[in-house]
Parts: structure tokens; C-alpha cells; sequence
């Protein structure tokens, strides 16, 4: 069997991890590994009779050839956001559905978030055996309870926001660290509960200025250390400003100051106290995966072989209350993935609330 493999979306540290499991336990089988760069897009480049376009877009990944990735973050495919059905020509499914022919690839394996594995179910609804995993550091995949990147994204976020702490409090000011989450305020949540801070304001809840301001201002006051800390999901409202155009393009092309800086600029303005605001942005994605990350990422591209080895394609792998397990490649299509406001949040006083832990999964979706 010859197996094609690609990331695509945002890159999270754990993608090298799965490359490398998916490698070795092909490899195990005598099966060939073909790793497609740039993801979807690689495909729309690769003119299938051109050895340098196939040594571009293409390479074959060997069990020599991914020694030691599981160590290193990103993906060593490299990246992109292309979907061939939304192309400037229109849609370039075939294109895609020619090159797997013209190349021998027998079944695809895609590590993605939201818009890859939707194309991943696309090409499996056209026929193609296709093995999906779910990435994506906002732990947003509908369907499964976690996602590669979630665990590592948490843990850079509250290193980060305890060491910001320093300086905060030396300049006795509020702290806003805005972290990424367009639709998903679960990332933000976990890690500002577990950092402690002060008052935590997610995707899902718009906030209110009227409130927030007055506790983040009795949050500074009271603490003798006279600073206080917030974060912020990137896809928050804050007084019914949420820029949905503005957030669906890539960061650095964003032209408004994100919500993090407006937060600050309120706090200023109507606390008349400093803030310190921290968008932590890429550097939640950056470097190597934590334990976490790394099993995953074993687990999901071996079980994603054993599904093709038995014959079981068009299936997304994923984990359901603490087990792995594997579900139809479509089910991310049937919803939206997002916290459980009533069961984990205080959307009077802006906090995590756990109100019961007897049961819940150990990251408390």
C-alpha cells in the first residue's frame, strides 16, 4: 500500500509526532509513505510528470527520514489554509483526485483542523480512502474531546501568563494576556484557571464593560501586591464589538488592534490604571510538544494505520471520555465544538466555575 500524508491549518506542536507514528508503523507493514508539502495546496502545484514539481511538493518519508521529528515542533510538511473547492479557477477537486491517481497513493491520512478535514471528507464522499486526525490548539473539532496542540497550548500560555506577572505587579498595573481562540474560549479558560488569574473572558459569553471593568478595578484594589490579571479569548466581544471579517483573516493581515489592546485601552480609560496587554499569539504554537502532544500524536497515527491495515477508511480518529476511538470522517460537519457555559462558567463574574469534577474528563470539556 502507498499512503499519502499532509498537515494542514494552522501548525501545533505534536504534528511530527503523528508524521513519525504514521512513518514508522507503515513502514512496519512494508507499506510506502508519501508526505505532500504545504497541504491541500501542494496538491493544486504538483504536475505529476515533472520530477522537480514532484521533488517540491512531495517527498517519501522513511523511517531513517523521520528520526527525531516527534521532538520538534511545526510540521516538517509544512503548511497551508488552501481548500481546492474555493479556489480563484473554482473548484480543483480533480486536480487533487488526478495526482493521487497519477501517483499511486492508495489512501490519504490528513492531520488538520476545521476547513482540512471538511476537504478530507469532501475527497472521502468522491470515493478516496481517507483517514482523518484531528489538530488544532483551540480544541474545536466537533466530535472528538481532544484535539493535538490543545495540551501544549495550554501549557505555553500559563508559563507565559505567570511569568508576565512580574512585571505587571512591579508596575501595579492589569494584566491582558489575549490568546487565540476565534470561536472556541476553551484554551483561554483552562489557562486561566490554571494560572489563577483574576477574571477570564471567552469566545462564547460577550462581556460587558459595565461589569467586568468594576470587578477587574476591585481585583486590583484589593490585592496587596496592587496588580490584577485577565485573559481574553481573541474572539471575544467586548460591548458587542466582535469583528467576524477581521478575525477570519490571518493575523498579521488584520488591520484593527485586536480585542486584547482594546480591553487595555478601556481599562485606561474608565479605570485610569495601567495595563500591561500581551497578545501571546504565535508563541502559543511554537516549539516542541509537551508529553501530552507527544502520545497523542503517537496514538492517533497508529491507530489511523490499523484503520486502513483492517480496511476502515473514511473515518476521523479521535478520543471520547478518556478512550481512542474512531468516528465517521463527517461528523465534524454536524456541529460546533465550544465550552459548556452553564456547566463550566461564571458569566457574572467572568471565572471558570467547576461545579461538579466527579465524572468530567480530565480537561474538563
Amino acid at each position: 500500500m502507498r499512503i499519502g500524508i499532509l498537515t494542514g491549518g494552522g501548525d501545533v506542536p505534536g504534528l511530527n509526532a503523528c508524521i513519525r507514528s504514521v512513518t514508522l508503523s507503515a513502514d512496519d507493514r512494508g507499506w510506502e509513505v508519501v508526505g505532500f508539502r504545504r497541504g491541500w495546496q501542494g496538491f493544486l502545484e504538483i504536475d505529476p510528470s515533472d520530477p522537480a514539481s514532484l521533488a517540491a511538493h512531495s517527498l517519501p518519508l522513511t523511517r531513517e527520514g523521520v528520526r527525531g521529528i516527534d521532538r520538534l515542533g511545526g510540521t516538517i510538511l509544512h503548511t497551508s489554509r488552501i481548500d481546492p473547492r474555493s479556489q480563484d479557477e473554482g473548484d480543483r477537486t480533480d486536480q487533487v483526485l488526478h495526482v493521487l491517481e497519477a501517483l499511486g497513493i492508495d489512501a490519504m491520512v490528513t492531520l488538520g483542523g476545521d476547513g482540512t478535514l471538511r476537504f478530507s471528507a469532501h475527497l472521502a464522499g468522491r470515493g478516496v480512502p481517507v483517514i482523518s486526525v484531528p489538530k488544532t490548539m483551540d480544541n474545536d473539532v466537533f466530535g472528538t474531546d481532544y484535539c493535538i496542540g490543545f495540551s501544549t497550548a495550554v501549557s505555553r500560555s500559563v508559563e507565559a501568563i505567570n511569568a508576565l506577572r512580574t512585571t505587571v505587579e512591579s508596575h501595579e498595573r492589569i494584566g491582558v494576556v489575549e490568546l487565540f481562540g476565534r470561536r472556541s474560549g476553551e484554551t483561554a479558560l483552562l489557562a486561566g484557571f490554571l494560572a489563577q488569574v483574576d477574571r477570564t473572558v471567552i469566545a462564547e459569553v460577550p462581556a460587558d464593560l459595565d461589569r467586568l471593568l468594576p470587578l477587574l478595578a476591585e481585583d486590583h484594589a484589593s490585592n496587596p501586591a496592587r496588580y490584577a490579571m485577565c485573559v481574553i479569548s481573541e474572539g471575544a466581544s467586548i460591548g458587542g464589538d466582535k469583528q467576524e471579517d477581521e478575525l477570519s483573516r490571518p493575523a498579521a493581515e488584520r488591520s484593527d488592534a485586536g480585542v486584547g489592546q482594546r480591553l487595555g485601552r478601556a481599562i485606561g480609560a474608565r479605570i485610569g490604571c495601567g495595563a500591561v496587554v500581551q497578545e501571546l499569539a504565535y508563541l502559543m504554537r511554537a516549539g516542541e510538544p509537551d508529553a501530552m502532544d507527544r502520545m497523542v500524536g503517537f496514538a492517533f497515527g497508529a491507530l489511523a494505520v490499523q484503520l486502513l491495515a483492517r480496511g476502515e477508511t473514511g473515518r476521523m480518529v479521535a478520543l471520547k471520555d478518556g478512550n481512542y476511538t474512531h468516528l465517521p470522517i463527517d461528523t465534524l460537519l454536524g456541529g460546533r465544538k465550544s465550552v459548556d457555559v452553564n456547566g463550566l462558567y461564571d458569566r457574572d463574574h467572568y471565572r471558570a466555575r467547576l461545579q461538579r469534577v466527579e465524572g468530567m474528563p480530565m480537561f474538563l470539556y
